[in-house]
């Protein structure tokens, strides 16, 4: 039994929360010694790798961070890539990113869209209606034989609009962060669920005609073979974060503790996006249970959806044990994950394979324990049960892990011990140099292209209505 795993009936009377936080892209360093993209060792092996997704470096939302930093490890290693993106950033859609630049030997194309916002779901669809039809073109106009296209999940769907566009010799590789419309289907959105079995048909016949899809966990691949998508063509690529960046520091280290006023408190935190997917109210129950204690401190660190549910949670309970900070730049995140003595993880259970919180990456990295509350048998829990860095919690169990934060608080030996297990779970498997080694090996054995490109006149005309059709969508946007 893990040490942390409730004893049957037994109860503290106080506990609470724990968070993580998603991993960050370090700031992109000066070019030097970086070779000219085609110049390395992979030079002469396949065309360029061309990266499609809706947000890029020098935005920080998840997937800019999973994509730029593979796209930034690729360049390093002598492949020539190029990046498709919006000029938008996730926390400014009104942002107006160069159209054309060049980052660490990436070339970046940013097209135009629509940029109504994420606040209601209506205009969200514009914005991805627009970039769907402005990427089409891009890859129409830019790709050549040979490259090799990565269509990511951001927007919902890309795998469809760009396999239909694909020019002839090239390949398709599919980078599924999540899976949609199944995460959509599961948390009732409205304007989806009527259509979700037609959208997974498409899905599916986009992922099938792929060189390659990539899916980052064990039950995520179990889901699409199960879909009739043939094992041969799934390849499992875990998320990651970066050791260098990311790296465990003593608690009377870290600077933030000290502007924070946190004092020499147990610090119970979560990290990062506080989103629909996620589950907060055995976090705020365990929270409650732990109020009378002084030397422990909940700590919320980030933005989301349900941000503003929290802290009337909170506020409506008035909780003294709680505390809200925004989120924290990248500069910082080392310092952020280093000032929680432990962190917490949710996901609703009806996701899982769906989606994996790539927080887990950071934590560890960080050398801190995590506690998971979700089902205990998905993806974050087996990896704290295997790794032995931490314990899972079902909805609702907010007994068990008070119970488990109040065992943690008493313990400097015990939270040492599992975040050592973290930090040496991270190095062998999880570190960013492990998972770039895997898309190194993928890419390796894609197959070169071998169709023939199409007449000039018919790749223009393509390329001219796939322009005017993104162009008045964007123009009907505004």
């Amino acid at each position: 039994m893990n040490e942390l795993t409730p004893r049957a009936g037994a109860m503290h009377p106080g506990a609470s929360p724990v968070g993580g936080a998603v991993p960050r892209l370090a700031k992109a360093p000066p070019t030097e010694g970086v070779p000219p993209p085609g110049s390395g060792p992979a030079a002469g092996r396949r065309g360029r790798i061309i990266l499609i997704n809706r947000y890029f470096y020098p935005d920080l939302s998840a997937t800019s961070q999973m994509v730029s930093s593979l796209a930034f490890e690729l360049t390093a290693r002598g492949f020539a890539v190029h990046a498709i993106a919006s000029r938008q950033r996730y926390d400014d859609a009104a942002a107006a990113l160069p159209r054309h630049e060049t980052i660490r030997g990436v070339t970046i194309h940013r097209v135009g869209t629509s940029s109504l916002g994420r606040g209601r779901l209506g205009r969200r669809a514009v914005d991805y209606a627009t970039f769907h039809l402005a990427a089409a073109a891009a890859v129409v106009s830019d790709a050549r034989p040979g490259d090799c296209v990565v269509a990511c999940t951001d927007p919902p769907m890309l795998s469809v609009t760009v396999q239909s566009v694909l020019p002839p010799g090239t390949l398709l590789v599919n980078w599924l962060l999540d899976l949609f419309p199944e995460v959509a289907f599961s948390l009732q959105v409205k304007g989806v669920l009527g259509i979700a079995p037609l959208l997974r048909r498409l899905r599916n016949r986009s992922l099938a005609k792929a060189a390659r899809n990539v899916v980052i966990g064990g039950r995520m691949a179990a889901l699409l073979t199960d879909q009739g998508i043939s094992p041969n063509a799934i390849t499992v690529i875990p998320n990651c974060s970066d050791g260098s960046l990311v790296r465990p520091l003593p608690r009377e280290a870290v600077a933030l503790r000290r502007e924070w006023r946190l004092g020499n408190r147990f610090v119970v935190g979560y990290s990062g996006n506080m989103g629909r997917a996620h589950e907060f109210g055995t976090v705020i129950d365990a929270a409650d249970r732990l109020r009378g204690d002084p030397g422990i401190l909940f700590l919320f660190v980030g933005d989301g959806h349900r941000l503003a549910e929290i802290r009337r949670a909170v506020a409506e309970r008035n909780l003294p044990n709680v505390l809200f900070r925004p989120l924290q730049s990248e500069e910082r995140l080392c310092e952020t994950l280093g000032a929680m003595d432990v962190h917490l993880v949710t996901l609703r259970p009806e996701l899982e394979g769906l989606i994996i919180p790539s927080k887990i990456y950071g934590i560890a990295a960080a050398g801190r324990p995590a506690l998971f509350v979700g089902d205990r048998q998905g993806e974050v829990g087996a990896m704290l049960h295997d790794h032995d860095f931490g314990s899972a919690f079902a909805i609702g169990d907010a007994d068990g892990l008070a119970e488990a934060i109040h065992r943690l608080s008493t313990s400097p030996t015990l939270c040492r011990r599992l975040g050592d297990n973290a930090r040496r779970a991270f190095d062998e498997q999880f570190d960013r140099r492990h998972v770039v080694e895997k898309w190194l090996a993928l890419l390796d054995g894609l197959p070169a292209g071998t169709r023939a490109p199409p007449t000039g006149r018919a790749m223009r005309d393509r390329v001219a209505a796939e322009r005017a059709a993104a162009e008045r969508a964007v123009g009907g946007a505004k």
